[in-house]
Protein backbone atom coordinates (compact mmCIF):
# COMPACT_ATOMS: atom_id res chain seq x y z
CA UNK A 1 0.00 0.00 0.00
CA UNK A 2 2.45 2.42 1.19
CA UNK A 3 2.33 5.87 2.67
CA UNK A 4 -1.13 7.33 3.77
CA UNK A 5 0.02 10.22 6.14
CA UNK A 6 -1.20 13.02 3.49
CA UNK A 7 -4.86 14.16 2.89
CA UNK A 8 -5.03 12.39 -0.45
CA UNK A 9 -3.84 9.20 0.74
CA UNK A 10 -5.87 9.15 3.65
CA UNK A 11 -9.21 10.32 2.00
CA UNK A 12 -8.18 7.31 -1.01
CA UNK A 13 -7.59 4.83 1.78
CA UNK A 14 -11.24 5.63 3.47
CA UNK A 15 -12.48 5.69 -0.15
CA UNK A 16 -12.04 2.30 -0.69
CA UNK A 17 -13.19 1.40 2.87
CA UNK A 18 -10.09 0.95 4.54
CA UNK A 19 -8.96 -1.94 2.56
CA UNK A 20 -5.34 -1.70 2.22
CA UNK A 21 -5.04 -4.04 -0.80
CA UNK A 22 -7.19 -1.52 -2.80
CA UNK A 23 -4.28 1.70 -3.13
CA UNK A 24 -1.11 1.97 -3.56
CA UNK A 25 1.53 4.76 -3.09
CA UNK A 26 4.66 5.90 -4.36
CA UNK A 27 6.35 4.72 -1.21
CA UNK A 28 5.48 0.90 -1.76
CA UNK A 29 8.25 -1.84 -2.48
CA UNK A 30 8.28 -2.19 -6.25
CA UNK A 31 5.44 0.40 -6.79
CA UNK A 32 6.60 0.69 -10.80
CA UNK A 33 6.95 -2.69 -11.47
CA UNK A 34 3.77 -4.35 -9.34
CA UNK A 35 1.18 -0.98 -9.62
CA UNK A 36 2.37 1.56 -12.31
CA UNK A 37 3.18 -0.95 -14.49
CA UNK A 38 3.79 1.21 -17.64
CA UNK A 39 3.07 -0.06 -21.30
CA UNK A 40 5.78 2.18 -22.92
CA UNK A 41 9.09 2.29 -21.26
CA UNK A 42 10.43 5.26 -22.81
CA UNK A 43 7.62 7.69 -21.24
CA UNK A 44 8.19 7.10 -17.35
CA UNK A 45 5.42 8.11 -14.94
CA UNK A 46 4.76 7.75 -11.46
CA UNK A 47 1.44 8.26 -10.21
CA UNK A 48 0.40 9.83 -6.79
CA UNK A 49 -1.83 6.56 -6.34
CA UNK A 50 -2.97 3.61 -7.67
CA UNK A 51 -6.41 2.59 -7.00
CA UNK A 52 -8.03 -0.53 -7.00
CA UNK A 53 -11.90 0.04 -7.07
CA UNK A 54 -14.26 -2.83 -6.22
CA UNK A 55 -17.74 -0.67 -6.80
CA UNK A 56 -19.22 2.36 -8.23
CA UNK A 57 -18.89 4.02 -5.47
CA UNK A 58 -15.67 3.34 -4.09
CA UNK A 59 -14.94 5.07 -7.90
CA UNK A 60 -17.11 8.02 -7.16
CA UNK A 61 -15.34 8.35 -3.71
CA UNK A 62 -11.76 8.68 -5.24
CA UNK A 63 -12.62 10.66 -8.06
CA UNK A 64 -13.76 13.20 -5.34
CA UNK A 65 -10.75 12.93 -3.27
CA UNK A 66 -8.72 13.59 -6.06
CA UNK A 67 -10.83 16.62 -6.67
CA UNK A 68 -10.38 17.79 -3.27
CA UNK A 69 -6.72 17.90 -3.48
CA UNK A 70 -6.79 19.04 -6.70
CA UNK A 71 -5.03 15.92 -8.70
CA UNK A 72 -5.78 14.85 -11.97
CA UNK A 73 -7.41 11.16 -12.32
CA UNK A 74 -7.24 8.99 -15.21
CA UNK A 75 -9.21 5.82 -15.67
CA UNK A 76 -7.15 2.22 -16.66
CA UNK A 77 -8.50 -1.03 -18.23
CA UNK A 78 -5.82 -3.10 -19.54
CA UNK A 79 -3.23 -0.52 -19.57
CA UNK A 80 -2.29 -0.67 -23.04
CA UNK A 81 -2.13 3.19 -23.59
CA UNK A 82 1.32 3.83 -25.99
CA UNK A 83 2.09 7.20 -23.63
CA UNK A 84 0.82 5.76 -20.70
CA UNK A 85 -2.34 8.03 -20.55
CA UNK A 86 -4.20 5.47 -18.46
CA UNK A 87 -1.47 6.32 -15.66
CA UNK A 88 -1.90 10.08 -16.41
CA UNK A 89 1.17 10.79 -18.94
CA UNK A 90 2.80 12.65 -16.76
CA UNK A 91 3.81 12.00 -13.09
CA UNK A 92 1.51 13.11 -10.05
CA UNK A 93 -2.27 11.58 -11.22
CA UNK A 94 -4.37 9.27 -9.00
CA UNK A 95 -4.83 6.26 -11.77
CA UNK A 96 -8.36 4.39 -10.75
CA UNK A 97 -7.26 0.95 -12.02
CA UNK A 98 -10.87 -1.19 -13.40
CA UNK A 99 -9.39 -4.70 -13.14
CA UNK A 100 -12.17 -5.60 -10.56
CA UNK A 101 -14.85 -4.58 -12.69
CA UNK A 102 -15.41 -8.12 -14.20
CA UNK A 103 -19.14 -8.51 -14.22
CA UNK A 104 -20.50 -10.13 -17.12
CA UNK A 105 -24.44 -10.50 -17.92
CA UNK A 106 -25.98 -12.02 -21.37
CA UNK A 107 -29.91 -10.59 -21.85
CA UNK A 108 -30.47 -14.01 -23.95
CA UNK A 109 -34.01 -12.22 -25.63
CA UNK A 110 -31.97 -9.22 -26.90
CA UNK A 111 -28.60 -10.67 -27.35
CA UNK A 112 -27.35 -7.55 -25.40
CA UNK A 113 -24.63 -7.55 -23.10
CA UNK A 114 -23.42 -6.14 -20.05
CA UNK A 115 -19.89 -6.15 -19.69
CA UNK A 116 -17.46 -4.49 -16.88
CA UNK A 117 -15.03 -2.25 -17.77
CA UNK A 118 -12.28 -3.94 -16.86
CA UNK A 119 -12.38 -7.23 -18.76
CA UNK A 120 -9.38 -7.52 -21.50
CA UNK A 121 -10.59 -8.56 -25.06
CA UNK A 122 -9.67 -12.43 -24.75
CA UNK A 123 -12.19 -12.64 -21.82
CA UNK A 124 -14.54 -10.56 -23.92
CA UNK A 125 -14.41 -12.84 -26.72
CA UNK A 126 -14.72 -16.31 -24.31
CA UNK A 127 -17.50 -15.06 -22.14
CA UNK A 128 -19.85 -13.65 -25.31
CA UNK A 129 -18.92 -17.24 -26.68
CA UNK A 130 -19.99 -19.01 -23.33
CA UNK A 131 -23.12 -17.15 -23.28
CA UNK A 132 -24.79 -17.96 -26.85
CA UNK A 133 -22.09 -18.10 -29.43
CA UNK A 134 -22.44 -14.35 -29.83
CA UNK A 135 -19.41 -12.06 -30.87
CA UNK A 136 -18.40 -8.19 -30.98
CA UNK A 137 -15.98 -6.15 -33.15
CA UNK A 138 -13.08 -5.43 -31.39
CA UNK A 139 -9.29 -5.86 -31.61
CA UNK A 140 -6.96 -8.72 -31.99
CA UNK A 141 -4.65 -7.92 -28.82
CA UNK A 142 -6.28 -10.20 -25.93
CA UNK A 143 -4.44 -8.61 -23.30
CA UNK A 144 -6.30 -5.12 -23.90
CA UNK A 145 -8.89 -3.93 -21.94
CA UNK A 146 -12.17 -3.40 -23.25
CA UNK A 147 -12.60 0.23 -20.90
CA UNK A 148 -9.89 2.01 -23.40
CA UNK A 149 -10.45 0.33 -26.49
CA UNK A 150 -14.33 0.54 -27.05
CA UNK A 151 -14.23 4.64 -26.37
CA UNK A 152 -11.39 5.31 -28.60
CA UNK A 153 -12.38 3.89 -31.27
CA UNK A 154 -11.96 -0.24 -31.03
CA UNK A 155 -11.02 -1.39 -34.38
CA UNK A 156 -10.76 -5.06 -35.41
CA UNK A 157 -11.05 -7.90 -38.16
CA UNK A 158 -14.84 -7.95 -37.93
CA UNK A 159 -15.39 -4.14 -38.28
CA UNK A 160 -16.20 -4.01 -42.08
CA UNK A 161 -18.79 -6.15 -41.17
CA UNK A 162 -19.98 -4.89 -38.08
CA UNK A 163 -18.74 -1.49 -37.00
CA UNK A 164 -16.11 -0.37 -34.53
CA UNK A 165 -16.43 -1.60 -31.13
CA UNK A 166 -18.08 1.65 -29.87
CA UNK A 167 -20.59 1.28 -32.31
CA UNK A 168 -21.42 -2.09 -30.12
CA UNK A 169 -22.16 0.33 -27.21
CA UNK A 170 -25.82 0.63 -26.23
CA UNK A 171 -25.12 2.38 -22.36
CA UNK A 172 -22.96 2.78 -19.78
CA UNK A 173 -22.37 3.85 -16.67
CA UNK A 174 -20.12 6.15 -15.59
CA UNK A 175 -18.89 8.14 -12.96
CA UNK A 176 -18.39 11.91 -13.41
CA UNK A 177 -15.99 14.91 -12.30
CA UNK A 178 -18.25 16.05 -9.53
CA UNK A 179 -18.63 12.12 -8.33
CA UNK A 180 -22.10 11.39 -9.56
CA UNK A 181 -22.85 7.73 -10.39
CA UNK A 182 -25.47 8.10 -13.84
CA UNK A 183 -26.13 6.06 -16.97
CA UNK A 184 -25.76 7.67 -20.64
CA UNK A 185 -27.20 6.07 -23.55
CA UNK A 186 -29.00 7.96 -27.19
CA UNK A 187 -31.97 8.70 -24.96
CA UNK A 188 -30.55 9.67 -21.56
CA UNK A 189 -27.39 12.27 -21.20
CA UNK A 190 -27.13 11.83 -24.86
CA UNK A 191 -24.52 14.16 -25.62
CA UNK A 192 -22.16 12.46 -22.35
CA UNK A 193 -23.41 9.65 -24.92
CA UNK A 194 -21.78 11.35 -28.04
CA UNK A 195 -18.26 11.98 -25.75
CA UNK A 196 -17.93 8.82 -24.22
CA UNK A 197 -17.89 7.15 -27.34
CA UNK A 198 -14.50 8.46 -28.75
CA UNK A 199 -13.12 10.13 -26.59
CA UNK A 200 -13.88 8.86 -22.85
CA UNK A 201 -10.40 9.88 -21.47
CA UNK A 202 -11.59 13.16 -20.89
CA UNK A 203 -14.94 12.89 -19.50
CA UNK A 204 -15.15 9.98 -16.72
CA UNK A 205 -15.01 6.74 -15.66
CA UNK A 206 -16.96 4.05 -17.13
CA UNK A 207 -17.65 1.33 -15.03
CA UNK A 208 -20.29 -0.74 -17.42
CA UNK A 209 -21.11 -1.24 -21.21
CA UNK A 210 -24.37 -2.10 -22.51
CA UNK A 211 -23.66 -3.66 -26.18
CA UNK A 212 -25.59 -5.10 -28.95
CA UNK A 213 -24.21 -8.46 -30.11
CA UNK A 214 -24.03 -10.71 -32.88
CA UNK A 215 -23.88 -14.29 -34.09
CA UNK A 216 -20.63 -15.43 -34.35
CA UNK A 217 -19.38 -16.12 -37.86
CA UNK A 218 -18.91 -19.34 -39.29
CA UNK A 219 -16.49 -20.31 -41.57
CA UNK A 220 -13.74 -18.12 -41.89
CA UNK A 221 -10.23 -17.91 -44.04
CA UNK A 222 -7.30 -16.32 -42.39
CA UNK A 223 -4.67 -15.99 -44.76
CA UNK A 224 -0.97 -14.92 -45.09
CA UNK A 225 1.68 -14.05 -47.76
CA UNK A 226 5.05 -12.88 -47.01
CA UNK A 227 7.91 -11.62 -49.25
CA UNK A 228 10.86 -12.44 -47.22
CA UNK A 229 13.16 -10.75 -49.85
CA UNK A 230 12.47 -8.52 -52.40
CA UNK A 231 13.82 -5.05 -53.36
CA UNK A 232 12.46 -1.94 -52.46
CA UNK A 233 11.11 -1.77 -56.30
CA UNK A 234 9.12 -5.18 -55.57
CA UNK A 235 7.76 -4.60 -51.99
CA UNK A 236 6.65 -0.67 -53.46
CA UNK A 237 5.08 -2.71 -56.23
CA UNK A 238 3.42 -5.39 -53.69
CA UNK A 239 1.88 -2.37 -51.46
CA UNK A 240 0.57 -0.07 -55.07
CA UNK A 241 -1.54 -3.46 -55.96
CA UNK A 242 -3.05 -3.84 -52.09
CA UNK A 243 -3.82 -0.16 -51.79
CA UNK A 244 -5.51 -0.24 -55.49
CA UNK A 245 -7.32 -3.82 -54.39
CA UNK A 246 -8.72 -2.76 -50.87
CA UNK A 247 -10.08 0.94 -52.44
CA UNK A 248 -12.63 -0.70 -54.71
CA UNK A 249 -15.59 0.67 -53.54
CA UNK A 250 -17.50 -3.31 -54.22
CA UNK A 251 -14.50 -4.84 -51.77
CA UNK A 252 -16.61 -7.32 -49.89
CA UNK A 253 -17.26 -6.09 -46.38
CA UNK A 254 -16.56 -9.59 -45.41
CA UNK A 255 -13.04 -9.12 -46.21
CA UNK A 256 -10.59 -7.76 -43.79
CA UNK A 257 -6.54 -6.94 -44.65
CA UNK A 258 -3.27 -5.47 -43.69
CA UNK A 259 0.31 -5.19 -44.94
CA UNK A 260 2.95 -5.07 -42.82
CA UNK A 261 6.50 -4.14 -43.98
CA UNK A 262 9.25 -5.31 -41.26
CA UNK A 263 12.78 -6.29 -41.15
CA UNK A 264 12.01 -9.88 -42.59
CA UNK A 265 10.58 -8.60 -45.34
CA UNK A 266 6.73 -7.87 -46.65
CA UNK A 267 3.19 -9.45 -45.60
CA UNK A 268 -0.02 -9.32 -46.70
CA UNK A 269 -2.37 -10.90 -43.84
CA UNK A 270 -6.13 -11.21 -42.62
CA UNK A 271 -9.45 -12.90 -42.83
CA UNK A 272 -12.03 -13.64 -44.52
CA UNK A 273 -15.68 -14.32 -43.11
CA UNK A 274 -16.98 -16.92 -45.81
CA UNK A 275 -15.98 -19.71 -47.96
CA UNK A 276 -12.51 -20.99 -49.03
CA UNK A 277 -13.94 -20.89 -52.36
CA UNK A 278 -15.00 -17.02 -52.06
CA UNK A 279 -11.42 -16.24 -50.84
CA UNK A 280 -9.62 -17.78 -53.36
CA UNK A 281 -11.63 -16.32 -56.59
CA UNK A 282 -10.04 -12.86 -54.66
CA UNK A 283 -6.64 -14.08 -55.82
CA UNK A 284 -4.95 -12.43 -53.27
CA UNK A 285 -1.50 -14.59 -53.85
CA UNK A 286 -1.84 -11.86 -57.59
CA UNK A 287 -0.89 -8.76 -55.82
CA UNK A 288 2.47 -9.90 -55.71
CA UNK A 289 5.22 -9.98 -58.46
CA UNK A 290 7.18 -12.66 -57.42
CA UNK A 291 5.43 -16.15 -55.96
CA UNK A 292 5.34 -15.28 -51.95
CA UNK A 293 5.20 -17.50 -49.11
CA UNK A 294 1.65 -18.53 -48.67
CA UNK A 295 -0.38 -19.95 -45.66
CA UNK A 296 -3.93 -20.10 -45.73
CA UNK A 297 -5.97 -21.80 -43.38
CA UNK A 298 -9.77 -22.43 -42.83
CA UNK A 299 -11.15 -22.41 -39.32
CA UNK A 300 -15.37 -23.26 -38.37
CA UNK A 301 -14.38 -22.50 -34.84
CA UNK A 302 -14.47 -18.90 -34.14
CA UNK A 303 -12.39 -18.85 -30.76
CA UNK A 304 -9.80 -20.97 -32.58
CA UNK A 305 -9.99 -18.34 -35.13
CA UNK A 306 -9.44 -14.97 -32.24
CA UNK A 307 -6.66 -17.26 -30.75
CA UNK A 308 -5.17 -17.51 -34.50
CA UNK A 309 -5.57 -14.11 -34.50
CA UNK A 310 -3.36 -13.43 -31.34
CA UNK A 311 -0.18 -14.48 -32.90
CA UNK A 312 0.24 -12.07 -35.10
CA UNK A 313 3.94 -11.67 -35.75
CA UNK A 314 3.96 -7.69 -34.54
CA UNK A 315 1.16 -8.70 -31.61
CA UNK A 316 3.45 -11.45 -30.23
CA UNK A 317 6.24 -8.71 -29.94
CA UNK A 318 4.60 -6.03 -28.83
CA UNK A 319 1.10 -6.66 -27.57
CA UNK A 320 1.14 -7.72 -24.42
CA UNK A 321 4.67 -6.64 -23.22
CA UNK A 322 5.82 -3.37 -21.47
CA UNK A 323 8.90 -1.74 -23.94
CA UNK A 324 10.51 0.99 -25.01
CA UNK A 325 8.59 1.62 -28.36
CA UNK A 326 7.40 5.13 -30.55
CA UNK A 327 4.82 4.85 -32.65
CA UNK A 328 3.11 7.25 -35.51
CA UNK A 329 -0.33 6.82 -37.18
CA UNK A 330 -2.01 8.78 -40.24
CA UNK A 331 -5.86 8.50 -41.50
CA UNK A 332 -6.14 7.58 -45.39
CA UNK A 333 -9.69 7.79 -47.06
CA UNK A 334 -10.96 6.64 -50.56
CA UNK A 335 -10.43 10.62 -51.99
CA UNK A 336 -6.43 10.32 -50.36
CA UNK A 337 -4.94 7.46 -51.16
CA UNK A 338 -1.09 7.35 -51.24
CA UNK A 339 0.57 8.76 -55.06
CA UNK A 340 2.88 5.87 -56.68
CA UNK A 341 5.65 8.88 -56.18
CA UNK A 342 5.09 8.61 -52.40
CA UNK A 343 5.23 4.80 -52.24
CA UNK A 344 7.99 4.49 -54.25
CA UNK A 345 10.04 7.46 -52.07
CA UNK A 346 8.98 5.67 -48.62
CA UNK A 347 10.17 2.02 -49.81
CA UNK A 348 13.42 3.62 -51.15
CA UNK A 349 13.61 5.61 -47.81
CA UNK A 350 13.05 2.28 -45.80
CA UNK A 351 15.88 0.14 -47.25
CA UNK A 352 18.61 2.58 -47.15
CA UNK A 353 17.46 4.32 -43.54
CA UNK A 354 19.57 3.31 -40.43
CA UNK A 355 16.79 2.75 -38.15
CA UNK A 356 18.40 1.85 -34.85
CA UNK A 357 16.62 -0.96 -34.68
CA UNK A 358 15.66 -4.55 -36.04
CA UNK A 359 12.38 -4.38 -34.67
CA UNK A 360 10.35 -2.39 -36.24
CA UNK A 361 6.76 -2.54 -38.36
CA UNK A 362 4.90 -0.09 -40.70
CA UNK A 363 1.58 -1.90 -40.69
CA UNK A 364 -1.60 -0.55 -42.78
CA UNK A 365 -4.87 -1.06 -41.55
CA UNK A 366 -8.10 -2.05 -44.09
CA UNK A 367 -11.27 -0.09 -41.93
CA UNK A 368 -14.01 0.94 -44.30
CA UNK A 369 -17.13 -0.83 -44.36
CA UNK A 370 -19.60 -0.80 -41.58
CA UNK A 371 -17.79 1.98 -39.58
CA UNK A 372 -17.98 4.16 -42.55
CA UNK A 373 -21.85 4.12 -42.37
CA UNK A 374 -22.06 5.85 -39.08
CA UNK A 375 -22.46 9.75 -40.08
CA UNK A 376 -19.32 11.83 -38.88
CA UNK A 377 -21.22 13.45 -35.74
CA UNK A 378 -22.97 10.68 -34.57
CA UNK A 379 -20.20 9.95 -32.13
CA UNK A 380 -16.66 11.35 -31.16
CA UNK A 381 -14.80 9.05 -33.16
CA UNK A 382 -13.21 11.53 -35.65
CA UNK A 383 -12.47 9.22 -38.55
CA UNK A 384 -16.05 7.60 -40.67
CA UNK A 385 -13.99 8.63 -43.93
CA UNK A 386 -11.33 6.21 -43.08
CA UNK A 387 -10.26 3.67 -45.73
CA UNK A 388 -7.02 2.99 -43.67
CA UNK A 389 -4.70 3.98 -41.45
CA UNK A 390 -1.11 3.74 -41.27
CA UNK A 391 0.70 3.13 -38.02
CA UNK A 392 4.81 3.18 -37.84
CA UNK A 393 6.11 1.63 -34.63
CA UNK A 394 9.64 0.54 -33.47
CA UNK A 395 10.93 -0.39 -30.77
CA UNK A 396 14.54 -0.35 -28.78
CA UNK A 397 16.01 -2.18 -25.64
CA UNK A 398 16.08 0.40 -22.64
CA UNK A 399 14.63 3.83 -24.59
CA UNK A 400 14.27 5.12 -28.07
CA UNK A 401 17.54 5.90 -29.58
CA UNK A 402 17.42 9.16 -31.56
CA UNK A 403 18.38 7.32 -34.54
CA UNK A 404 15.18 5.32 -33.58
CA UNK A 405 12.86 8.13 -33.68
CA UNK A 406 14.22 9.78 -36.47
CA UNK A 407 13.34 6.92 -38.44
CA UNK A 408 9.70 6.66 -37.64
CA UNK A 409 9.31 10.25 -37.75
CA UNK A 410 10.83 10.02 -41.79
CA UNK A 411 8.38 7.47 -42.58
CA UNK A 412 5.52 10.21 -41.32
CA UNK A 413 7.15 13.10 -43.17
CA UNK A 414 7.95 11.04 -46.57
CA UNK A 415 3.90 10.45 -46.99
CA UNK A 416 2.71 14.05 -45.76
CA UNK A 417 5.35 15.32 -47.98
CA UNK A 418 4.11 13.36 -50.97
CA UNK A 419 0.43 14.59 -49.89
CA UNK A 420 1.01 18.23 -49.59
CA UNK A 421 -2.57 19.34 -49.53
CA UNK A 422 -4.21 16.51 -47.72
CA UNK A 423 -5.33 17.33 -43.89
CA UNK A 424 -4.03 13.92 -42.02
CA UNK A 425 -5.64 12.59 -39.27
CA UNK A 426 -4.45 10.38 -36.49
CA UNK A 427 -6.17 7.28 -34.19
CA UNK A 428 -6.62 8.42 -31.09
CA UNK A 429 -5.79 4.48 -30.07
CA UNK A 430 -1.99 5.42 -31.12
CA UNK A 431 -1.53 8.36 -29.08
CA UNK A 432 1.64 10.25 -30.59
CA UNK A 433 2.92 13.02 -28.41
CA UNK A 434 4.81 14.08 -30.67
CA UNK A 435 1.57 15.64 -32.42
CA UNK A 436 1.74 18.81 -29.54
CA UNK A 437 -1.27 21.42 -30.33
CA UNK A 438 -2.67 20.10 -33.24
CA UNK A 439 -2.99 16.31 -31.59
CA UNK A 440 -6.83 16.86 -30.42
CA UNK A 441 -7.77 18.16 -34.08
CA UNK A 442 -6.00 15.42 -35.28
CA UNK A 443 -8.17 12.54 -33.11
CA UNK A 444 -11.37 14.07 -33.60
CA UNK A 445 -11.40 16.19 -36.30
CA UNK A 446 -14.64 18.66 -36.66
CA UNK A 447 -16.10 16.91 -33.97
CA UNK A 448 -13.79 18.61 -31.13
CA UNK A 449 -15.75 21.57 -31.05
CA UNK A 450 -18.39 19.83 -29.82
CA UNK A 451 -16.46 17.79 -27.28
CA UNK A 452 -15.13 21.34 -25.96
CA UNK A 453 -18.31 22.58 -25.04
CA UNK A 454 -19.27 18.81 -23.42
CA UNK A 455 -16.31 19.02 -21.67
CA UNK A 456 -17.05 22.58 -20.22
CA UNK A 457 -19.99 21.68 -19.21
CA UNK A 458 -19.41 18.29 -16.94
CA UNK A 459 -15.17 18.28 -16.60
CA UNK A 460 -14.52 22.79 -16.02
CA UNK A 461 -12.06 21.83 -13.99
CA UNK A 462 -10.34 19.47 -16.29
CA UNK A 463 -10.02 16.59 -13.91
CA UNK A 464 -9.64 13.89 -16.12
CA UNK A 465 -6.44 14.90 -17.97
CA UNK A 466 -4.19 13.66 -20.23
CA UNK A 467 -1.54 15.48 -21.87
CA UNK A 468 -3.96 15.11 -25.17
CA UNK A 469 -6.92 14.60 -23.64
CA UNK A 470 -10.33 16.66 -24.33
CA UNK A 471 -9.84 20.16 -22.93
CA UNK A 472 -12.77 22.46 -21.52
CA UNK A 473 -13.99 25.25 -24.03
CA UNK A 474 -11.71 28.21 -23.76
CA UNK A 475 -14.52 31.56 -23.69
Amino acid sequence: MGNTSSALGECLLDAVGGNEDLVAFPDKPLYQLTDVKPYNLDIPVEPAAVTYPETSQHVADIIKCASEADVKVQARSGGHSYANYGLGGVDGAVVVDMKNFQHFEMDTDSWEATIGSGTLLGDVTERLHDAGGRAMAHGTCPQVGIGGHATIGGLGPSSRMWGAALDHILEVEVVLANSTVTRASETQNPDLFFALKGAAAGFGVITEFKVKTHDEPGEAVEYSYTLNTGSAEEMATTFKSWQTFISDPALSRKFASQIIVMELGILVSGTYFGSRAEFDALDIEGLFPSKPSANVLVFRDFLGLVGHWAEDVALEIGGGISSAFYSKSLAFTPDDLIPDSGVDNLFEYIETVDKGTAIWFAIFDLEGGAVNDVPADATAYGHRDALFYMQTYAVNIGSVSETTRSFVTGMDTIIRNSMPDTDFGAYAGYVDPALGDDAQRDYWGDNLPKLERIKSEVDPQDLFHNPQSVRPRSE
